[in-house]
């Protein structure tokens, strides 16, 4: 009997461009599985699949070598962040504060 295949989209999205692999696989794929199926580490040399961040539909998975797929899933690979989004805002709202305080006429 043929094994049951489903569907599942594979992304990843670098600074200059990006790939989104559509491919079937059997059921019960894991979603580190079906990154190494798609061939994307291929498409991206810097691409590190044993240590990035890999989410479904934006909610990360913390086991991509455990967590089953199920059909219609889109498996999305993460950069990591060039700079910590809260001291991006501490930052900027240090910068916006001595703007102020230099208008101020005393």
């Amino acid at each position: 009997m043929a094994e049951t295949m489903i569907s599942v989209e594979v992304v990843y999205a670098a600074v200059d461009r990006q790939a989104l692999l559509t491919l079937k696989v059997p059921v019960g794929t894991t979603v580190f599985a079906a990154m190494q199926a798609s061939g994307i580490a291929q498409r991206f040399a810097d691409l590190d699949l044993d240590h990035c961040t890999v989410g479904i539909f934006g909610k990360v998975v913390s086991d991509p070598q455990q967590r089953r797929l199920d059909d219609g899933d889109r498996v999305e690979i993460y950069r990591p962040l060039l700079a910590d989004p809260k001291e991006v805002r501490r930052l900027r709202a240090e910068k916006a504060a001595k703007m102020k305080k230099e208008r101020k006429p005393i």
